[in-house]
């Protein structure tokens, strides 16, 4: 190993004994309480060929979503509703380490979980987004980018996707001697819940909310609960190899109902005005 490799991993090392330390006397490094969410800005509509779009800046991590919507077949064993699909892409600009090439493991298990919290949500009404059941369906497709890593991509996306659908118009299609047509008139989604994903990080004894990139570095273990607008748990991800207790879970998901309702008030107001 040569002396400059070694030097690194020292830093390092130390980078991450500090932040232990500080998460361990109730600080952050960058001054956050545990429960506490780095600066979030949002912008909706900023892809203006999408039928729906969002920028979501959490911290330094920044995304963006663009909703996509045609018509096409049900998937299986759900033919009477619409199509939901969520996919990600880390853009080779988003870190100094990424480079190009398909999804990796973890941008794919990034897509899914944020595609869980949505679904299982049942934020859409999919089962009226079915034209001819078992046969035509509205297929509404969510391209999310990944513009910089910043930590905690799980709920920058996840927003970036929400307010994306929330604020949608998709085409109104008729079924026309049995052939698709696009009437040229647009509608919004069936919305029914605004679900919001909240994500911890275990270091050490302690729990804490929205981590950076350096706290991701020394975590041992994640957690996201999502939550619908009736404070309602809708879909739970465990990350990473380390253990949680009871107690942290029972922490977690206190936090996220109070941090859910938060954060909720302020999509819809979003989703309201429209800015």
């Amino acid at each position: 190993m040569s002396s400059s490799r070694r030097s690194t991993i020292i830093l390092e090392n130390l980078r991450k004994n500090q932040i232990r330390e500080l998460i361990a006397s109730g600080k952050r490094l960058d001054g956050r309480s545990p429960d506490e969410l780095r600066p979030l800005n949002i912008e909706i509509g900023v892809i203006k060929k999408a039928n729906g779009s969002a920028w979501v800046k959490l911290g330094n991590t920044e995304v963006v979503a663009g909703v996509k919507v045609e018509t096409g077949e049900p998937f299986e064993g759900l033919e009477n509703k619409g199509a939901l699909i969520v996919s990600a892409e880390v853009l080779p600009t988003a870190a100094s380490y990424i480079e190009p090439g398909p999804p990796d493991e973890e941008t794919i298990e990034l897509a899914r979980v944020v595609d869980r919290g949505v679904r299982e949500s049942e934020m859409l009404a999919l089962d009226k987004l079915a034209l001819i059941p078992g046969k035509i369906v509205y297929t509404i497709f969510v391209d999310c980018s990944i513009i910089n890593m910043g930590g905690n991509l799980f709920d920058a996306t996840s927003y970036a996707v929400v307010l994306a659908l929330a604020t949608s118009k998709i085409p109104v299609f008729e079924i026309i001697d049995e052939k698709v047509v696009d009437t040229g008139k647009i509608q919004d989604p069936p919305i029914n819940t605004i679900p919001v994903s909240v994500t911890f990080a275990r270091i050490g004894d302690s729990l804490v909310l929205d981590p950076s990139t350096e706290e991701e570095a020394c975590m041992d273990a994640r957690i996201t609960l999502t939550t619908n607008s009736n404070g309602e748990y809708t879909a739970v991800q465990k990350g990473s190899n380390g253990f949680l207790t009871i107690e942290q879970v029972k922490s977690a998901a206190e936090t996220a109902k109070i941090k859910g309702q938060e954060l909720r008030l302020k999509f819809q107001e979003l989703t309201t005005t429209g800015q």
